[in-house]
């Protein structure tokens, strides 16, 4: 029997999202019975060749009429030259959003329906005004779907509020929860998640809500931080934190999950490292949705020298350098096949509700690791 389909399926792979994009095809064809089939392919032949100036254009070499298309874009890949006056310039965040409109456009309106999926949202710090200042991530989430974008996935956006500025639009927040817990436990086959050996830990005010999740569905202690900062002065354009101060029970003798949306430069969030470990943290998980290193690798490589952290866990939903990938402290979180899910439930035009709510999977994890560590127990005797 026939699919019934939105429309028929093509996926296009932004720059620097090749090796991504080929696992997200790979799993659509063996889901949909093309794995003996080396031919067929749901990616669309698509590239955004540039001229010896810089300026650029989108070519799109297959026909894209009644085809329900989904745009997979990373705007943080640093990773992606190009050549501008003899010189190979790495692209920015601006350079990676202008070629993705430039693929909408190419599209020409003949598709059926655009999606974008964006793990880390462009401009999504600047999502708010608090003085004379550019709205950034509104005016680029209204630029898309004022060029015809129907939906907007993204992950673990800073602050999902900024939906608002798109109320007609389909947008959709997703968190990578579960698929942490399963690295962890991968990882550590011997580590207990129960609430007397682990507790969750916030860095900041701003990533409290993602920390509460993590703690409801695993029935486990939290505790944050609050930054203290300087409100008189601004280093690189925000005011610079002076100390961060603890709130919560004792961690002594316990594990602890740290969970942010992002490492920048790091410095922030190893603080917060050094003062749980001072507290008596046995050991430190950082779980990150997007790892961005701006200031390098050399302070994690100190601190798990130091016994500050034991891994850091990011997914490969942005780029991940070689030199990353190589370092011991370092664990990645492949979010390949849960992209492909979300792409072939929305072909089908069905709801991915259970797909962004991950409750009953968390728990038949928690129950399963249970389980191992009472086996394990009843083996030593």
């Amino acid at each position: 029997m026939k699919e019934l389909l939105y429309g028929e399926l093509a996926v296009i792979g932004m720059s620097g999202c090749e090796g991504f994009v080929e696992q997200v095809d790979r799993y659509l064809k063996e889901w949909r019975h093309h794995d003996s089939d080396d031919s067929t392919t749901y990616l669309i032949d698509a590239d955004c060749p540039r001229f010896g100036s810089g300026e650029a254009k989108a070519l799109i070499h297959q026909s894209m009429r009644g085809r329900d298309v989904y745009i997979i874009s990373d705007c943080f890949n640093y990773g992606v030259t190009y050549n501008m006056r003899g010189v190979q310039v790495p692209m920015s965040p601006d350079d990676h959003f202008q070629d993705l409109k430039r693929v909408i456009a190419a599209i020409e309106g003949k598709a059926r329906r655009i999606s974008v999926i964006m793990p880390m949202l462009y401009e999504g710090r600047q999502h708010k005004r608090s003085a004379r200042e550019s709205l950034d991530c509104a005016l680029a989430l209204q630029e898309l779907v004022n060029m015809g974008v129907a939906n907007i996935i993204t992950f673990d956006a800073h602050d999902p509020r900024v939906q608002n500025a798109i109320p007609l639009k389909g947008f959709d927040n997703v968190h990578p929860t579960y698929q942490m817990l399963k690295a962890l436990v991968h990882e550590y086959p011997d580590i207990s998640l129960s609430h007397d050996q682990i507790t969750i830990i916030s860095p900041d005010e701003g990533a409290m809500s993602r920390c509460m999740y993590y703690s409801s569905v695993m029935g486990v202690d939290i505790g944050m931080f609050y930054k203290r900062r300087n409100y008189a002065v601004i280093i690189n354009g925000k005011n610079p934190i002076e100390a961060h101060e603890y709130l919560g029970r004792s961690i002594k003798g316990k594990d602890v999950i740290v969970v942010d949306d992002m490492i920048s430069s790091g410095e922030s969030i190893l603080d917060v490292s050094m003062q749980l470990k001072e507290k008596g943290a046995r050991r430190i998980f950082l779980f990150i949705t997007f790892g961005l290193f701006c200031n390098g690798l050399e302070i994690f490589d100190e601190a798990f020298e130091n016994g500050i952290i034991d891994k850091v866990f990011t997914t490969n939903l942005v780029y991940c350098p070689p030199e990353l990938l190589a370092r011991p402290w370092y664990h990645q979180v492949n979010m390949c096949k849960y992209v492909s899910y979300i792409i072939d439930t929305l072909n089908h035009d069905e709801s991915i509700s259970t797909l962004l709510n991950p409750v009953t999977r968390i728990h038949n994890l928690l129950d399963r690791q249970a389980k191992h560590l009472e086996s394990l127990g009843d083996s030593k005797e």
